[in-house]
This record gives structure tokens, C-alpha cells and sequence, in this order.
């Protein structure tokens, strides 16, 4: 129990020796503490599982989640551990907060940062159903877009296609009909087509040279579509028309599988709607939430520090702090101190020794004076 409470005395960036002598502030910093060490968890937690999807289908996907995690954890943990030991107590409230504004704002960010992960695993079925629809959606659109484009490209041809799949339709109902025209003829069988004597006589012949030459005719006809079918197909399969087909279930089951994190958070994104575009309420609050209680899980830390009131600990610190400051000073003077009496003594040293190069120098002079 007491290397869990150092450890989250550790976690709070309190300086532990100076902790230690004020009992009633034990607890303040452990709660501190453990609130930063679980942040640091879940934004490692969230970091692993973003980097595993932009990963995804790699046979280290695993190992960089673990490891991009671990230092995202540790990033985290120190600015949070940075952000919440840099206040101090010593000015008024409005000064406190207005030192901890930006370390307010850093946290807002931090939180956004390691919810949106988190919130992609808790919406994890919305989210692969989406993309279902996405795919199957957008497999669609590339199959109408790649069909207008053949239908302009081959517009002429398709024309000429559609005649003669016309004048085709129509030969074989004429012939069809001629057909029983006939059979009414040979038969005998009176009506305004047929002259109701039975035999095969003049008109049953006339009858068979018409039927027979619509029949020749669809002959020319079908040859012409299958040649003009064949070309169309062909140019299908040169622009890719019949290479593109729609996705089954197995296939979007699999694509959903390895979408990356911008397809999922994009996803994410489209669920707070409806398909008329109007916006989901429930799906949109649910977002929210999840968002808004990780930035207040993040921004609790300095909340506590700011809202907590001065107690013995900080100004134990604070008098810490001005001794430092005091001994900084002081020191300061010392080293100005030795340094200009070295300084002087070098000067003097300096002068001393000059003065007896000049005498000596002088008495050289004389001397030699004297000699000449």
C-alpha cells in the first residue's frame, strides 16, 4: 500500500520528501495522481487501438499497437504529470486560472485526441454496418458512372443496336402472325385474311413466299445484332463494364474488416445522421457524451489543483521555492564576488610584474651607461 501511494504521489509531480512531512495532504495528492495515471491508461489504451486499424491486415499490426501505445501512454502521462505540478498556489484565484488557461485548453485537445479512438471500438457494429452501406453504395456509383460513360462513348452503336433489336421484335411477331395466317388458309378457314377454301392452293402460296421472305429477313437481322452485341460486349470488356459487379455480403464483411481509421472515423461521423440528412439525436447526444466525459476525465487533474485550497504543502513549497531563489541569488553574488577579487589580484599581479620589468630594465640602461 505504501508503493502504490509514492507511486501516485509520483504520478501527481509532488515532491515526495517534502510531501511526506504534511500527512493531511496525502490523500489530495494521491487522488491527483491516480486520476493522471489512468488518463495516461486509457490514452494508451486508445492510442494502441488507432495505430492496430492504420495497420490493419499487416503481420506486425499487434506489435506497433503495443508499442505506439506504450509511448503514447508515457506522452500523455508526463505532459498531464507536467501540466498539473507546474501550478502553483501562491497568487489569487483569477491568477491561478489564468495560468492554468492554456494547460485547460492542452487537455481539452488531449481529451478529444484519446476519445475518438475509443469511441470507434464502443460504436463498432454502426460502424461496420456504415461501411457496408458505403461500399455497396459507392460500388454502385462506379457502376452507373462507368455505364454513362460507355452509353455516351458508344452512343451510335447502341442506336443502331436498338433498331435492330426493334425490327427484330417486330418480324417475329409478323412472322408469327403470318404463320397462323397460313395455317387459316391451307385449313380452309374463312376470314378477313383468308379466302376459306382448303388446300394449298394459290394464296397458301402467296401466304408462304410472304412468311418466307420475313423470314430470310429476320435471318439478316439477327445476324446483324449478334455481330453488333458481340462488338458492344467487346467494348465492355475493354473498359472494364463487365469486370465491375456489386459486392456480396462476404466481400463487405471483409472490406469492413480491414477499413482503416479514416473510413472508420469518417463512419463515426455519418452515424450522428439519418439517411434523409436530418441529424440522429440519440446516436449524436450518445457521441457526446463518451467525447465530453474523457476532456473532463482529462481537464479533473488541474480542476483539483485549481479548486483545492492552499494548504501546507504548498507553502512548504513555496518557501522551498524562495530559499532556491534566495540561494540562487546569493550564489550568484559569490561567483561576482570571487570573480572580481581574482580579477584584482591578477591586476595586481599583472602591475607588480610589470613595474620590476620596467626597474630592471631601467637599471640595465644605467649600467650599461656607466660602462660606455
Amino acid at each position: 500500500m505504501r508503493n502504490i501511494t509514492r507511486f501516485f504521489w509520483f504520478c501527481s509531480g509532488a515532491h515526495i520528501e517534502t510531501l511526506k512531512k504534511y500527512p493531511i495532504e496525502h490523500n489530495k495528492y494521491v487522488g491527483i495522481g491516480a486520476t493522471i495515471f489512468f488518463t495516461a491508461l486509457f490514452a494508451s489504451l486508445s492510442g494502441g487501438y488507432a495505430m492496430y486499424f492504420v495497420f490493419s491486415g499487416s503481420a506486425f499490426a499487434v506489435g506497433f499497437a503495443i508499442l505506439f501505445g506504450i509511448i503514447w501512454g508515457l506522452a500523455i502521462f508526463n505532459m498531464d504529470r507536467y501540466i498539473v505540478s507546474s501550478i502553483n498556489k501562491r497568487g489569487t484565484t483569477n491568477q491561478q486560472i489564468l495560468q492554468a488557461s492554456p494547460r485547460i485548453l492542452l487537455a481539452i485537445m488531449i481529451g478529444l485526441v484519446i476519445s475518438r479512438p475509443l469511441e470507434l471500438k464502443i460504436f463498432d457494429k454502426e460502424i461496420r454496418a456504415k461501411l457496408r452501406t458505403s461500399y455497396l453504395h459507392g460500388q454502385k456509383s462506379k457502376i452507373d458512372t462507368l455505364q454513362l460513360a460507355y452509353n455516351q462513348k458508344y452512343a451510335q452503336e447502341l442506336g443502331k443496336n436498338s433498331d435492330l433489336k426493334h425490327e427484330r421484335d417486330s418480324l417475329t411477331k409478323d412472322i408469327n402472325r403470318s404463320r397462323v395466317q397460313l395455317n387459316q388458309e391451307v385449313f380452309g378457314s374463312k376470314s378477313d385474311q383468308t379466302s376459306g377454301i382448303v388446300g394449298y392452293g394459290t394464296y397458301a402460296k402467296q401466304k408462304q413466299g410472304v412468311l418466307e421472305e420475313k423470314q430470310a429477313r429476320l435471318k439478316v437481322v439477327q445476324d446483324a445484332l449478334d455481330k453488333q452485341d458481340a462488338f458492344l460486349n467487346q467494348r465492355k470488356d475493354l473498359d472494364g463494364l463487365n469486370n465491375v459487379v456489386l459486392f456480396s455480403d462476404k466481400q463487405l464483411d471483409s472490406l469492413a474488416n480491414i477499413a482503416g481509421f479514416a473510413d472508420r472515423n469518417w463512419a463515426l461521423g455519418q452515424l450522428a445522421f439519418r439517411p434523409d440528412g436530418t441529424r440522429d439525436l440519440d446516436t449524436y447526444l450518445a457521441e457526446s457524451f463518451i467525447g465530453y466525459l474523457f476532456i473532463l476525465f482529462e481537464c479533473l487533474p488541474v480542476f483539483v489543483k485549481l479548486m483545492s485550497p492552499k494548504g501546507s504543502y504548498d507553502e512548504a513549497m513555496a518557501r522551498i521555492e524562495d530559499a532556491d531563489v534566495h540561494f540562487a541569488e546569493r550564489d550568484k553574488e559569490h561567483e561576482i564576488s570571487v570573480t572580481d577579487q581574482n580579477f584584482d589580484h591578477r591586476l595586481k599581479t599583472d602591475i607588480a610584474k610589470r613595474k620590476q620589468i620596467i626597474t630592471d630594465q631601467s637599471a640595465f640602461d644605467l649600467e650599461r651607461h656607466r660602462y660606455d
